[in-house]
């Protein structure tokens, strides 16, 4: 295979990162919500296995929940239904990232939640707003900006642990650079390669968690001029 080959795969695994750490993302996001609810339940039943499961994820190195989900998950549904399911390397390279994610994002999440001041939740049911819109108009805003800083860190650490896939089989950035470079023998120019990918990557998701910060910020100033007059 020639250079422009090995390019072009190359750019093709990048794309495949991307999916990945995006997939991901919107899983563990959505995981990181139900867990932080989870563990603010007053319902003991529902907060205590919450916290242990986000305990025991978190206690794990996350090379191991990768290998787990994909090896033990096929397992565990043919225990329960008795029937053989083939579970994508993809697929579950987003279960067990999203839940690594999840399981830190959570406690920011929680964290961000907690933050919002009490007042505003008692005033807005003051004015009458339902649990839902006073969540959507009041706390959501408000938690998002708390939450910003934290999640942008553990996006950053996502981005990176997408690696791991690399050994259930997704052929992923950094597993199409092993390859180049095994049969190139030119490592450092294909994990250079890789590493200013990953930098790019990077860069452009902290340009794009600035402008959504700036946009909460703008609105957070409109409702306070708002609140003042």
């Amino acid at each position: 295979m020639e250079l422009t080959g090995y390019s072009a795969s190359l750019a093709q695994a990048s794309w495949t990162t991307v999916q990945l750490a995006f997939v991901s993302l919107c899983v563990g996001l959505i995981l990181a919500v139900l867990f932080a609810c989870g563990e603010m339940s007053r319902h003991k039943w529902l907060a205590w296995p919450t916290t242990l499961f986000i305990t025991i994820v978190r206690g794990l190195p996350e090379l191991l929940v990768v290998l787990f989900i994909f090896f033990g998950s096929t397992e565990v549904i043919f225990i329960i239904t008795g029937e053989f399911v083939d579970i994508s390397p993809f697929i579950s390279g987003v279960i067990a990232l999203g839940l690594i994610f999840a399981s830190y994002a959570s406690q920011t999440i929680r964290g961000a939640l907690k933050a919002v001041p009490s007042g505003h939740i008692e005033a807005a049911n003051a004015l009458g707003l339902s649990r839902s819109r006073t969540f959507i108009k009041i706390v959501l805003p408000q938690a998002v900006r708390h939450a910003m800083p934290g999640l942008m860190n553990q996006w950053l650490v996502l981005l990176k642990d997408t690696a791991l896939v690399s050994l259930i089989g997704v052929t992923d950035l950094m597993k199409q650079a092993q390859l180049a470079s095994a049969t190139t023998h030119q490592a450092f120019t294909w994990y250079a390669t890789a590493a200013a990918i990953y930098l790019v990557i990077t860069i452009i998701t902290q340009k794009i968690v600035k402008i959504i910060d700036a946009r909460f910020s703008l609105q957070d100033a409109s409702s306070s001029a708002g609140t003042k007059a």
